[in-house]
């Protein structure tokens, strides 16, 4: 969180958080500011144990209010075009987590954990979809980027599937962590050494960060139900 709200203050390219905003919304700059404020604060508060409620709450609210506002209607327009779906499951996965780290509501932490498996659906099925586009994101060194690119996309819909049907759900949300944290770390960091003046790779690499850790809550999460 506080990297996203440190690279839409730096960048003012918001984040990859307000880009599908409507482009009439009043003082949308502005707007986009105060929520690069607020991620940055929140992610502050969730640092120390006497404001992490506080301040997962209002992320709740933030994400719920962003899922509602510039995501859904994106969907609603484009309910064939895959990247619609994948943004708002972007921003469905941050909710989630912050979800999860407040409530102790059985029926609502269950809510959350079914959210989060069908976001990583349109996750999963982008790399398919995309192909011509996620097959070079994979590192040089490695070898055969078609075949990894349809494997971590296939493992992401196991794993929502897992999440979704209780098959082995915190294995799931673990593994689908650590892909999602080994792609953020083998993926942006390269990129961002060869264009380090270009704010979308550092907004790529703030929000699959931003994943990484919701997968890692969720997981946590499993973990203490179960």
């Amino acid at each position: 969180m506080i990297g996203l709200g440190v690279v839409g203050l730096v960048f003012g390219d918001f984040a990859q958080v307000w880009r599908s905003a409507p482009t009439w919304v009043p003082g949308r700059q502005a707007l986009a500011y105060a929520s690069a404020v607020l991620m940055l604060a929140c992610g502050v508060g969730l640092l120390w144990r006497r404001t992490e409620a506080a301040s997962s709450r209002v992320l709740l609210y933030y994400w719920a209010l962003l899922v509602v506002l510039t995501q859904l209607p994106v969907v609603i327009k484009h309910p064939l075009i895959e990247v619609a779906w994948q943004g708002i499951a972007h921003l469905t996965m941050l909710l989630t987590a912050a979800w999860m780290l407040f409530t102790a509501d059985k029926r609502a932490v269950h809510f959350a954990r079914l959210l989060f498996g069908l976001a990583l659906i349109p996750i999963g099925l982008a790399h398919f979809v995309y192909l011509e586009l996620t097959a070079p994101l994979v590192p040089g060194w490695l070898p055969y980027h078609t075949f990894w690119a349809y494997f971590t996309g296939a493992a992401q819909i196991a794993a929502a599937f897992g999440v979704l049907f209780g098959i082995y759900p915190q294995l799931a949300a673990v593994m689908e962590a650590a892909l999602l944290a080994a792609f953020t770390f083998l993926v942006w960091p390269p990129l961002i050494v060869a264009s380090p003046t270009k704010p979308g790779l550092w907004s790529e690499f703030a929000i699959s960060w931003a994943m990484s850790a919701a997968a890692w809550v969720v997981a946590a999460s499993i973990a203490k139900r179960e």
